[in-house]
């Protein structure tokens, strides 16, 4: 049997049933954040800082049971950092185009990981450069036809993408991170550093703090313990044992999930013409993380 080192550093293992059900519950608490940014008012950094305060928060009182080693808190550290900027490209997507055009860019996360391994030292067989391609195809169709909506849809693909590369680098540091210390200890660090670096951001704008109506109160109250807690905290847990590059690859299923319940929430309906766009991403994905049988071909630790 793989021991948790071997299982975590090893990206093509399929992950074990409690693995998969906290992922799959983190599909659906991820899926419903797109549509409820959408419909919420509150300035961005503002949404930003109170939904990972209220993460961290959260989890404080399981992280104050176990030890904190000194690397794994700075790793903590520059996770929530990272995942303060993915944040801000995130929602400001979600804002600006459809939530289904801009999940599946942010659904690239497999494709940047990709990259980073490479730019590390590691190999990516060829399957990996040929699942890019077909993602880099289905990237050029979605931004193409967002660009001729409006600029604004165009510049919400960039946001996307950039929060893609993000995410990888935020899965992956959060991944390095619980080598030495615990899921808690880590989500209670990473979202605390998240929110103090999205606060002076709301008050350098000029943005309100508190004085919102009670919807987007609530609204805020989804996004922590659906989002946040279900969601984020659910896939690092995982991260403890699985691969950053599978947890990445799993999260597409956020794209389908989103835009079912933005449509049903909002009424939001992309594109047909996007659709094959999303197809070839989620593809192109699909081929940069399996890449050859299963236990043939790994990256090194």
């Amino acid at each position: 049997m793989k021991s948790q080192a071997d299982s975590r550093d090893s990206h093509t293992t399929i992950p074990g049933r409690p693995d998969l059900i906290r992922l799959g519950v983190g599909i659906i608490g991820i899926g419903t954040s797109g549509p409820l940014i959408a419909m919420s008012a509150m300035p961005i950094p503002t949404l930003i800082f109170w939904r990972n305060l209220g993460g961290s928060l959260l989890t404080l009182s399981f992280a104050l049971k176990h030890p904190r080693h000194r690397e794994g808190i700075q790793w903590s550290m520059l996770a929530g950092f990272v995942l303060a900027i993915h944040f801000i490209g995130f929602f400001l997507a979600m804002r600006w185009t459809t939530v289904a055009a801009g999940t599946a860019l942010v659904a690239l996360q497999p494709i940047f990981a990709a990259i980073f391994v490479k730019l590390s030292g590691d190999h990516i067989p060829t399957k990996a450069w040929l699942g890019m391609i077909v993602s880099f195809c289905g990237v050029l169709l979605i931004s193409g036809i967002d660009l001729q909506i409006s600029l604004r849809s165009f510049l919400g693909d960039i946001a996307a993408l950039l929060s893609a590369a993000l995410a990888a680098l935020y899965m992956m540091a959060g991944s390095r991170a619980q080598r030495t210390v615990e899921t808690t200890v880590y989500t209670t660090v990473c979202y605390f550093v998240c929110a103090i670096t999205a606060l002076p951001m709301a008050l350098l704008m000029g943005f309100p703090i508190l004085h919102f109506s009670a919807r987007e109160w609530w609204i805020l109250l989804g996004l922590v313990f659906g989002a946040q807690i279900l969601g984020h905290t659910m896939f690092n847990a995982a991260l403890k044992r699985v691969s950053p590059a599978i947890v990445s690859l799993i999260i597409f299923f956020e794209v389908p999930v989103s835009s079912i319940l933005a449509f049903w929430w909002i009424g939001q309906k992309p594109p047909l013409g996007i659709l094959p766009g999303i197809a070839l991403i989620l593809t192109g994905c699909v081929l940069v993380v399996r890449r050859s049988r299963p236990g043939v071909v790994e990256l090194a630790p």
